[in-house]
Order: C-alpha cells, then structure tokens, then sequence
C-alpha cells in the first residue's frame, strides 16, 4: 500500500493581485469569491484525503501557515526559487518522513471545482504504478493566452503520455490547441520522489538534487540555483511524462480579471462596493468602501494605503507595478 502525501506549495506571493497580496500578505492566504476560507485552507480541505499533508513555504510564511493549517507538516524551503527547487526539496524530506510515498503536489492559491478528488487518486495510481512524472490536465472551456499547455499522446487507458508542453501562446495559437485537443497545464503533479529526483537530475536542478541525496550543503545549493519552475526544469525534459484528463473547472486567479470568471453578476466585488451604470468591474477592499459609477471593464482594488485602479484588458501588467515598488523597497 502506497501513502498519498499532498504537498501544497505555498510560498509564492501573487503579485498579480497587487494591493491585496503583498509580500506580508500573499495571495494564498486570501479569501477570493464567495468562500471565506483563505486559498490555503481551502486546498488543504480539498487535499483531506490523503494520508499525510505538507506544506512546502518560505521562512517569513511559516508561522502563518501553521496557524491556517495546523494539520500540516510545514516545511521551509532553503531560499524561494520558484517551483523546481521547491518540489525537490519536499520530494527528499517526504521521503526520509514518510514511507512508500507517492506526492499529490499543489499550487495552495488556485480554485477548483467538484470532481477533484477522483482525478487526483488516478494520478496518485498512475504514479504509483508506473512511475511516471504524472501532470493533471484540465479541459479548457476558452483560448486563454496566459496558461501553458499539454498535448496528448498515446492513450495509456487511464492517462496518456504527454506528447509536448506548450508554454504560453498568442491567441491565434490557443485557439489551434483548443482545436487539437490540448489540455490547460494547471500545475498539479503526482509522482514518486524516486522518480521525480532521478529526473532531475539531468538539467537545472542538479545542484540541488546532488546536495539533498549526498547531505551536501542544501542551503547553498538552493543560493547557487536560479529560480525555475518545474515544467521547465524537468517535466519538458523526462522522458515518461503522462497526464489525467480533468474535468472540474479550474482557475488560478492569477490575476484581478480572473475574479470575474467567478461571478454570475455585471461585476465582482469583494468588500464594501457600489456601483452605479457599471459593468464588467472587479472592484475589492478591505475596510474601504468603494463606488464605481458610468464606468466599465475596470479594476479598482483598495487595501491597506494602496489604491489600483488599471483596465481589466490591462490586469496582467499589474506585475509591471509590482517590480518598480520592489526596486524601490515599496512593495
């Protein structure tokens, strides 16, 4: 008998839903939508049936992860270098904690819909099995630019080999993937640490695969790596990758526009708003109250001193804020 381990991942900020998420206040202990639960804990909740939960996170979010999932086993990663090192530093310690672990990792920051549980336990299966790199790959309902992408391969019965990743397209682009059959690569995985490490061996993550299996120095090895996600650092590079076909709708609120994908109303607020001849709004706060009138298609988001206001068209140049407040010490 296997043990499933969820791993949520944890220690990114969001900086696309700049000024909620700040880097005191990332977008994973938000509460987005119609659900008061912040991300976090709602990922935990959805993860409950698995035997063991982990939390992978950096040092300044510890504390805060232990008070949202008290259930969890945290663990701090060395230095925040994007998904690669991060999922290889929980591969090592799961295994040395617990025994015959397969990994469910997850993004704690993305919402999901009914139906999760059954396609996360076929590619807990899968992995078990096979150990194949095991990829869920949700059905997408638009040509969205701002996902990547699987392309399907050979049909294994209950998944099917990944023919190719495609990063990010232009529009022109996602509408021939929607029509190829792709599927959104939403960032979920489940494999073995065993098989994970042996594949990330051979490419960036080398460093840190080589201190974490010799007891090297892990802390420099995670300073001396440059942050890199794990699709680019080892699934585009193994050799048995598969993905399970999901059919739960999906979002990863990446960004303000994506809050209006969660409403059934003219416009989504979150907080004390008014709005009067508007439409297409997103419109947030924390204790402020906030009115729109005779304007359309925009983003108002008022929290703590900061106020943006930016085209939804417009949401993901929210990053572009982002880097000049860090560069100045603001952010």
């Amino acid at each position: 008998m296997v043990t499933t381990v969820a791993v949520l991942l944890a220690g990114g900020t969001g900086t696309r839903l700049y000024p909620a998420s700040r880097s005191h206040r990332p977008k994973q202990f938000l509460a987005l939508g119609d659900d008061d639960r912040s991300l976090l804990r709602r990922t935990a909740d959805r993860a409950g049936f698995a035997d063991e939960l982990f939390v992978v996170t950096r040092e300044s979010y510890a504390d805060r992860v232990r008070d949202v999932v008290p259930e969890a086993t945290v663990l701090v990663e060395p230095a925040g270098r994007d998904t690669g090192p991060a999922l290889a530093y929980a591969a090592s310690e799961v295994r040395e904690r617990v025994a015959d672990p397969v990994l469910l990792c997850l993004p704690s920051d993305h919402v999901v819909g009914d139906g999760f549980r059954a396609t996360a336990e076929t590619a807990v299966d899968v992995a078990a099995r096979t150990d194949a790199l095991v990829t869920l790959g949700v059905e997408p309902d638009r040509p969205a630019t701002g996902y990547g992408y699987v392309q399907p391969g050979a049909d294994r019965g209950d998944h099917y080999a990944v023919e190719q990743f495609r990063e990010k397209p232009d529009e022109e682009t996602a509408e021939a993937l929607l029509e190829a059959g792709c599927l959104w690569n939403a960032g979920m995985f489940a494999w073995t640490p065993d098989a994970f490490l042996d594949a990330a061996r051979d490419g960036p993550l080398d460093g840190v695969v080589d201190a974490l299996e010799t007891g090297g120095d892990v802390e420099r090895a995670f300073e001396e790596t440059e942050a890199v996600s794990v699709d680019y650092a080892v699934l585009e590079r193994a050799q048995d990758v598969g993905v399970v076909p999901a059919a739960f709708e999906w979002d990863d609120v990446g960004a303000w526009d994506a809050l209006l994908r969660l409403t059934d109303g003219e416009n989504a607020t979150l907080g004390d708003a008014l709005t009067i001849d508007a439409s297409g709004n997103v419109i947030a706060s924390d204790d402020k109250h906030v009115s729109v009138v005779g304007a359309d298609d925009l983003v108002v988001a008022a929290f703590d001193d900061r106020v943006l206001v930016v085209p939804t068209d417009d949401a993901q140049r929210v990053r572009e804020v982002v880097a000049e407040l860090r560069d100045a010490g603001k952010f």
